[in-house]
């Protein structure tokens, strides 16, 4: 019972700090989206298939909302929700 308390807190800790590690290296910054990253070919392809744009509230939209601005705290209890489950689920 205490090793899955402890996989538990351990994996929603990671979950929650290792988010905003990978979107940067996405190239979600927040300086915008970086030049030849994941994040600027999601882009392209949004803006081809979207007529020349990104929609609003679109994928690439939120993705590169969080790389600006961080996670609020309900996505982070969230996702410290969805860690610690996922250990508890292994």
């Amino acid at each position: 019972m205490l090793g899955t308390l402890v996989g538990s807190v351990i994996g929603g800790a990671l979950a929650v700090a290792a988010t905003p590690v990978v979107l940067s290296t996405m190239g979600f910054t927040g300086a915008g989206i970086a030049a030849g990253s994941i994040a600027a070919k999601m882009m392209s392809a949004a803006a081809v298939a979207n007529g020349g744009g990104v929609a609003a509230g679109s994928l690439v939209a939120i993705l590169q909302s969080v790389g600006v601005l961080g996670l609020s705290t309900s996505t982070n209890a969230i996702l410290g929700a969805a860690g610690a489950a996922a250990v508890v689920l292994l």
